[in-house]
């Protein structure tokens, strides 16, 4: 994966974007036009959803964007909290065809902490909110009530663990104690917990004609995908891209938080990087391929800002159709939480071996 050389900028006139443009949803239009759904955040870490359309040279490569507006800001209580702060923050965006409607999962930043919110539209500019989404216990393991992030849907019913087909989410809870700025203080080796520091593929069994939309942020069946396996990944991990079909099976790019400690500067440096996962694509569960090495890596930055200089926070995806190049992928992402990204992803004909082992991935 390689970057692009568009980097889309926050225009630091616009209050809505004046402390970053990030972490965009990317998806094509009923007009085949790309669309990008941005994190747009205002003065107080006060968070938007932004809809801007990418512009592409003669050759089909993205040169720019043109602003459209806002597709969400924090209204409903989930999404506000006491002090004045709040956000609707990092969506995903995925035409799921049973439904025949764009299905948009983001991050409320509620009173109690970030929560997985989901949202409906039909043409990508008029959006309907469905609530927050509600998740059964699993094993012992409470997902209600705790922080959430990173959720993104799949676009056609899948299997669950039991076989039926169904509607799913991916999604990372963030269970106390397991987030990296909490690991990075821990003295000596960690022991992983599989089940805990996870990324979870979730169900909802609702029909899939004729239905409620509303159903869909109601989670019953549960499956363990992925937990911290190599060095670049072993803090944290968490859903990228929206799982899109290839030639190999259902590909993600995920992010992984690993600790750098610098001898001129004191404490931990948390660095988020990028790589890829291959599911199934018979039974998504199951993990065929996963990066042992970063595909995106954070470049140096001199910028002396608040916010973190060493993040990649892969977050859409756009597949290449449209210039006859189905097996290419353009990857949006979020530049040190601040800017807008473009990387390159060509998918060979055979996948590459070995791939990192992951404990994780085993049926309970």
């Amino acid at each position: 994966m390689r970057p692009l050389s568009l980097v889309i900028e926050p225009d630091l006139d616009n209050p809505h974007e004046v402390e970053g443009l990030l972490n965009p949803a990317a998806v094509r239009g009923p007009d085949g036009e790309l669309y990008l759904f941005p994190r747009m955040v205002a003065k107080g870490n006060y968070s938007r959803i932004g809809i801007l359309r990418v512009l592409f040279d003669r050759d089909g490569e993205p040169r720019g964007v043109e602003r459209l507006g806002i597709a969400l800001e924090p209204e409903m209580p989930y999404e506000l909290r006491p002090n004045g702060e709040g956000g609707c923050e990092d969506p995903r965006v995925t035409y799921v065809e049973p439904l025949k409607r764009y299905v948009m999962t983001y991050t409320a930043f509620s009173p109690v902490g970030p929560r997985i919110a989901l949202a409906v539209s039909k043409d990508l500019f008029t959006w309907h909110r469905l609530g927050l989404a509600s998740f059964v216990p699993y094993d012992g393991i409470e997902f209600d009530g705790v922080d959430n992030k990173d959720a993104t849907s799949f676009p056609v019913a899948v299997p669950n663990p039991s076989g039926r087909q169904e509607l799913a989410i991916l999604h990372r809870p963030f269970f106390p104690g397991t987030a990296p700025d909490e690991l990075v203080e821990m003295d000596g080796d960690r022991d992983v917990d599989l089940h805990r520091e996870s990324i979870w593929i979730s169900y909802t069994p609702m029909e899939l004609s004729g239905t409620n939309p509303r159903q869909l942020r109601h989670f019953t069946s549960h499956h363990r995908l992925a937990a911290p396996v190599s060095p670049w990944e072993l803090l944290k991990i968490g859903n990228g891209t929206p799982p899109i079909m290839t030639r190999h099976g259902w590909l993600i790019v995920y992010h992984g938080v690993s600790d750098a400690v610098e001898v001129d500067r004191p404490g931990h440096r948390l660095i988020y990087s990028a790589g890829v996962m291959v599911l199934s694509a018979e039974y998504p569960q199951e993990l065929l391929y996963r990066s042992r090495e970063p595909l995106l890596v954070p470049e140096p930055s001199d910028e002396r800002r608040a916010t973190p200089s060493n993040v990649v926070f892969p977050t859409g995806i756009d597949r290449r159709s449209d210039i006859g190049l189905p097996h290419r992928y353009d990857v949006y992402y979020g530049v040190n939480d601040f800017r807008i990204g473009v990387a390159r992803l060509d998918v060979p004909e055979s996948l590459p071996h070995p791939s990192a082992r992951d404990a994780a991935n085993v049926t309970t």
